[in-house]
């Protein structure tokens, strides 16, 4: 990604975004938006921008806000979701992207989602990866999900966020940030089973600065680029994401979403991914399904990081289902 396409975007909440922007050689396409997640950058779309660009659509992917080069700022009501759509669509306006596309990934999915439920009108059609499309998160409480996911999937799933959304999480992660990379960019799938899933057993695993195989997406130089951005800034602030959801104030921010329009009538993708052990593949599938008459359901063999392990597959897929839903 060519850094001379970043420009840094001041919001109308007073918010600035390190955001690459360029715009669709094609009139004709859409910009995508790429929406990323934890722990990450718009680097995580570094495979997918030279390929939709080269096929003529615009694109604009910005850090969003508590990570890389945007802005992060302490106080959790900038995290809130709908502050953080009003942002983007800002952004959108900014770049004068008039055709849009969201496409978002894991934390970026939420997101993604809320800007589906506040501004249908503003997009196209919407993608989901990973994280599938989330209806409604009025009314979340964490400790209950998390008895939920242990009676239906024998696991807790999410038991992680307990830990990085205390106040001392940040001081465990920056003291022992290579094993929080190698954690969350593993190649051993499976030990997300074992050490993201049970509550407490990340913040063991830092502790005691295990590390785990990297994947082989994360190369020496990717590896060198994160861990120095980390030290720059720390990771503090973008564990606010985990606070929101912990704290409830994505339940009470999502109380503003209209309950009775939960069903999206937009073309919807989803890529599953078969070997992410968090964001489980068919449950997630199966609220798409019910909340999306226009979805298009596709399983990779993947973990996580789908736009990252199967970058090929997952471009090729994407770009026959966008020439579907939104024309050539």
């Amino acid at each position: 990604m060519d850094a001379r396409s970043y420009k840094d975007i001041r919001t109308k909440s007073g918010n600035t975004y390190h955001t690459f922007v360029v715009p669709p050689k094609d009139a004709s396409k859409p910009t995508l938006l790429f929406v990323h997640g934890f722990p990450s950058t718009s680097r995580d779309w570094r495979n997918q921008v030279p390929f939709f660009l080269k096929a003529g659509y615009g694109v604009v992917a910005p850090d969003l806000l508590g990570h890389g080069g945007s802005d992060k700022p302490s106080g959790l009501q900038n995290y809130a979701p709908s502050r953080i759509c009003a942002d983007l669509v800002d952004i959108l306006d900014q770049c004068k992207a008039v055709r849009a596309v969201a496409v978002g990934h894991d934390w970026g999915s939420i997101v993604t989602s809320r800007l589906a439920s506040y501004y249908p009108q503003r997009f196209a059609a919407f993608a989901f990866l990973a994280g599938g499309y989330y209806p409604l998160l009025a009314g979340f409480d964490v400790n209950t999900a998390l008895a939920f996911n242990k009676e239906h999937f024998q696991s807790e799933l999410f038991g992680y966020w307990l830990f990085l959304a205390e106040d001392g999480a940040k001081d465990v992660v920056n003291a022992h940030l290579e094993s929080m990379l190698s954690i969350w960019y593993t190649s051993d799938v499976s030990l997300w089973k074992t050490v993201l899933s049970p509550a407490g057993a990340l913040k063991a695993w830092l502790q005691a600065d295990k590390k785990a195989p990297l994947a082989s997406f994360i190369t020496p130089d990717e590896k060198t680029r994160i861990l120095s951005e980390w030290r720059k800034t720390g990771v503090g602030a973008s564990l606010n994401w985990y606070k929101v959801m912990a704290t409830g104030l994505m339940s009470k921010d999502d109380e503003a979403v209209n309950k009775d329009k939960l069903a999206l009538a937009h073309p919807v993708y989803f890529a599953a991914c078969a070997r992410d052990h968090v964001c489980l593949a068919e449950p997630s599938a199966k609220i798409v399904r019910d909340f999306c008459p226009k979805a298009t359901v596709e399983t990779f063999d993947t973990g996580h990081w789908v736009q990252l392990e199967a970058p090929e597959k997952l471009n090729k897929a994407l770009l026959a289902w966008l020439e579907k839903a939104v024309g050539k």
